[in-house]
């Protein structure tokens, strides 16, 4: 189970960060076009929000089934090992905060009314989040 939710977590993680950035510049053009807000462009940035969602829910549960997730924090030792310390605490805590931001920036979309600001709403909030996300990506891992 754990190896099958580690490479869950990893091919998803491409498909995440790519529909995060292709909806954030889509809105980006939308916002600087003035172009209207559709329900095209609702569905664009849901897709994003939802594999966002899915890669979290997978990331959580992988956090507690993994070896060198949560049991690292037991340990004692994480904080003092700069690899344990991203591994345990700095990536899922940025990215449950990315996630938040994320959420935040779709919902207030749905809400406001103006199309400029939705799409700003969007490529804002997708845009930090994005940048969260790739700062706490444990690299040596996911490459190597």
């Amino acid at each position: 189970m754990y190896i099958g939710l580690k490479h869950a977590h990893s091919g998803l993680a491409y498909l995440a960060l790519a529909a995060l950035l292709i909806v954030m510049i889509y809105a980006l053009i939308g916002a600087l076009s003035n172009r209207e807000f559709t329900e095209k462009d609702r569905k664009f940035a849901m897709i994003a929000f939802i594999l966002s969602h899915i890669q979290l829910l997978v990331g959580l549960i992988l956090y507690f089934v993994s070896p060198v997730g949560f049991s690292l924090l037991t340990g004692g030792g994480a904080m003092g090992d700069k690899i344990a310390r991203l591994t345990a605490l700095e990536h899922p805590v940025i990215n449950i905060i990315a996630i938040v931001l994320i959420s935040v920036g779709y919902i207030r979309a749905k809400k406001l009314t103006e199309s400029r600001a939705k799409f700003r709403s969007i490529y804002m909030m997708y845009g930090i989040g994005l940048v969260l996300i790739l700062s706490r990506i444990p690299w040596h891992s996911w490459l190597g």
